[in-house]
């Protein structure tokens, strides 16, 4: 009785036009909400302003990092690429690639319409290894070499994280010269303070935005108590590359598939206008079932 007064309360503050809308025995505020929705819908075609107010974009394309799906990768690398593109992925990033040859990996790409904006390698050693790195990527055809994490040592003080900034600058114009960019991918660990900041905020001030761009980790940012749209606010342009991945409600914070959680992409995506979005599940139960579910979320996500 209390829902049924509340929608019919509701319904006389909207415009004529939506009124008409109401249905003769509607009783739920599901069917409501459907009913404004498709009225909106109508107003929004009629009436500029609301075209420019409702939610109209979409990702034009979703991509998955492959560390999901390592294991399957491992056993049948051809067959796992070939179902995540029948899933409907269009890009894929690589975290390994199987003793495959760079000529091989680009043929099973092409046999599949897939591309591999990205992929992930450690921090390079030596100046040899990653000019091999390098030539590698630009073989497969990656236009972002990203480094996924820091060994302990390089992030230890504040000193440490800008000495790597530096590095972060060296190898990024290395990468610059074969026509490539370096990116960071985060965890949580960089949201950890240090020096009266965190480690993520002294690589972003501490690097070239010319040299070095960012790969945001949407859910261990969350998880390490950022603000995802404040750091796109503060730092615009640097992060160019997303992981898509699900949180659910604090304190536990813990890590689920895209859709079944509480991170509100459309208002990041909204803000980031992301070109490249890579799903991500550290530890699925059943690692094609959660590609699945988190590409259905992304694919029917608006903002």
């Amino acid at each position: 009785m209390l829902e049924h007064t509340t929608t019919s309360a509701r319904l006389l503050t909207l415009p004529a036009t939506l009124r008409g809308f109401q249905i003769r025995g509607m009783t739920t505020r599901r069917q409501f909400l459907a009913t404004a929705g498709a009225g909106l819908g109508v107003l929004a075609c009629r009436n500029p302003l609301l075209a420019q107010l409702a939610p109209s974009e979409k990702l034009s394309r979703i991509g998955i990092q492959l560390y999901t799906v390592r294991s399957l990768m491992s056993k049948d690398f051809e067959g796992t690429l070939a179902e995540l593109a029948r899933i409907g992925y269009s890009e894929v990033e690589f975290a390994g690639y199987f003793n495959r040859t760079p000529a091989q990996v680009r043929a099973v790409l092409a046999a599949n319409k897939l591309t591999a904006p990205s992929t992930h390698v450690g921090f390079p050693p030596s100046e040899a290894s990653w000019k091999q790195t390098l030539e590698q990527s630009k073989e497969i055809g990656h236009e972002w070499v990203t480094i996924p994490s820091l060994d302990a040592a390089m992030r230890k003080t504040a000193d440490d994280w800008k000495r790597t900034a530096e590095r972060f600058n060296q190898i990024g114009a290395v990468a610059q010269q074969s026509g490539l960019r370096v990116a960071f991918h985060n965890h949580d660990t960089e949201l950890a303070p240090v020096g009266g900041t965190n480690g993520l905020e002294l690589l972003l001030n501490g690097t070239d935005p010319k040299l070095v761009d960012f790969e945001m980790d949407i859910y261990w940012v969350v998880k390490g108590g950022g603000d995802p749209l404040d750091l796109l606010v503060r730092h615009p342009g640097r992060f160019v590359l997303f992981h898509a991945k699900d949180s659910t409600a604090a304190p536990e914070k813990k890590m689920v598939d895209v859709g079944a959680g509480t991170i509100d992409f459309a208002k990041i995506f909204a803000r980031a206008k992301p070109k490249h979005v890579f799903v991500e599940h550290d530890q699925p139960a059943d690692a094609l079932d959660s590609a699945r579910a988190s590409y259905r979320a992304l694919s029917r996500l608006s903002f």
